[in-house]
């Protein structure tokens, strides 16, 4: 009875998951209703962490103490119950049929979320890479999101291409509804989908070898949740009608050896309830019980190995902040990041590269970076107005930040903030290089008054005749480093304007003038 109750709620978890993250895009309209960002909300290794890097509480986290709560009260039941990558991997482990017994690498989660907990302390964000909401989102906005789109509109393109009657009318209508509901209104690109989205896939395969496979060995999240599970009330027993049939640990999904009580695995288990309801004789009982079950060494969490990690974090932070992007004076140029984003230090501090900025952004210009923002600034948005540019009335990236990192503006507020400056290469503009006339950048320009601005010079042409030329300039005082001049420029492979990070809001140092 209680198996069936955790299917029917991972799957109700699953699809809420789904409906959040689809809804979390614009419907025409500066304002989203429920974004997919909750589930973030009720993550407290995120929680934990933007804590510690950033030394400031953002008021949704105190979500995350409801799953605290759970979990102190009933065990993992997140991991069990709850967590929508779980659910996923549960449904990609159905296909393995293996009975072999688990090998035993429980205790490398626990190495890993030590790890990123250190780095947190000294205020390095990483914990966003590998806490598994993250990564889900990311890897569904970046890589798999776009890969459905497109496999869709080309099925669709080809259906239509038959050109026979009805079959063009059904792709038409189909097509609308599903722009309507579950597809972008635009196909979406991003330069690293095919590397984001192999590492989920990679993830999933991986419960083919071993069932969740992520959740026993790699999670940190479920390790800190197995953490605190430690010390729940309900506990497991085994009465002395044991008859050591081994279907407990062949339908264990989380490897927690439950086939007695020196044995299990307290803070492993996912309090699925599987073993009690399969149990033939009737001999497996949860109930509340104070005492507490003593099995952290049985993972085989050593005092060295811990010895080891704590070490290997603090060696790692001198070498994460050797990267030129904390010099002093060093700003990457092509570093620009969406309006509402903090200063670069605190930006890295809070950002937990879960890529919803990046879904929500309707001109597909936000980005993952590699190593523009160094190790630490991995899969962090970027605007690439060559891509897309910043629409001038949009504050959704700021509406959908679960840490702040991205601050929330007001539609005057955004009108106002900077997030680069716009530049005209005389070698490449068609007007300076070439004598050819063209106003496009001047004409796109979204400020009320405009940013780009002409003078007129008068100039012959190869056969004599003198001809009046629009040459563009940049006000300073007025760009707002949009990128629109960039992503509409005619010269298309390598365009005449364009816009360096310089000039920020953000930033008191990375100024055009620092006299």
């Amino acid at each position: 009875m209680l198996r069936k109750a955790r299917i029917i709620s991972q799957a109700f978890v699953l699809s809420l998951f789904i409906f959040l993250f689809i809804q979390t895009e614009s419907k025409g309209h500066d304002e989203l209703g429920y974004p997919v960002k909750i589930f973030l909300d009720f993550d407290p290794l995120i929680f934990l962490s933007t804590v510690l890097s950033s030394m400031s509480l953002e008021t949704a986290f105190l979500l995350s103490l409801i799953t605290v709560f759970l979990t102190i009260t009933f065990g993992r039941v997140f991991c069990g119950w709850l967590c929508p990558f779980g659910a996923l991997n549960n449904l990609v482990s159905l296909f393995n049929k293996k009975t072999k017994r688990p090998i035993n690498w429980h205790p490398l989660k626990y190495y890993i979320l030590l790890f990123l907990i250190v780095l947190s302390v000294f205020s390095i964000q990483f914990t966003g890479i590998f806490d598994p909401i993250s990564l889900l989102i990311r890897s569904l906005s970046v890589g798999i999101y776009p890969a459905l789109n497109e496999a869709i509109n080309s099925i669709l393109e080809l259906i239509y291409k038959t050109e026979k009657g009805f079959l063009m009318e059904f792709s038409i209508t189909l097509d609308r509804l599903l722009k309507k509901t579950i597809l972008s209104f635009y196909q979406p690109y991003f330069v690293q989908g095919v590397f984001i989205s192999s590492l989920f896939i990679t993830l999933l395969l991986l419960n083919l070898y071993e069932k969740r496979f992520w959740c026993r060995y790699l999670c940190p999240l479920g390790a800190l949740l197995g953490l605190l599970s430690r010390y729940s009330i309900i506990s497991r027993s085994v009465s002395e009608g044991c008859i050591s049939c081994g279907k407990c640990e062949k339908s264990c999904p989380a490897g927690a050896y439950p086939g007695g009580e020196q044995t299990w695995l307290k803070q492993e288990c996912y309090y699925c309830w599987n073993c009690d309801d399969l149990c033939p004789v009737d001999a497996v009982n949860f109930k509340p019980s104070l005492s507490k079950i003593n099995t952290i060494n049985a993972t085989d969490i050593s005092r060295r190995r811990i010895a080891i990690t704590f070490a290997s974090s603090l060696i790692s932070i001198p070498i994460l902040n050797t990267s030129p992007v904390y010099k002093k004076d060093y700003f990457n140029p092509h570093l620009i990041r969406p309006p509402g984003a903090r200063n670069e230090k605190d930006f890295l501090d809070r950002c937990v590269k879960c890529g919803e900025c990046m879904k929500v952004c309707i001109t597909n210009g936000l980005q993952p970076t590699l190593l523009e923002a160094g190790i630490e600034g991995i899969w962090t948005p970027m605007l690439v107005p060559k891509l897309g540019y910043c629409e001038y009335r949009c504050t959704l990236c700021g509406q959908v930040c679960p840490t702040s990192a991205i601050k929330r503006l007001t539609l005057k507020e955004k009108e106002k903030t900077i997030i680069g400056l716009a530049m005209i290469d005389k070698g490449r503009c068609l007007p300076y290089a070439f004598d050819k006339p063209c106003i496009v950048c001047e004409e796109v320009c979204p400020t009320p008054k405009k940013a780009i601005f002409f003078k007129e010079l008068k100039v012959k042409d190869k056969d004599g005749r003198e001809i009046i030329l629009q040459q563009p300039y940049v006000d300073t005082e007025l760009c707002v480093g949009c990128g629109i001049c960039e992503a509409k420029c005619p010269v298309v492979d390598k365009p005449a304007i364009y816009v360096t990070s310089i000039g920020e809001s953000r930033s008191k140092d990375n100024q055009l003038h620092m006299l």
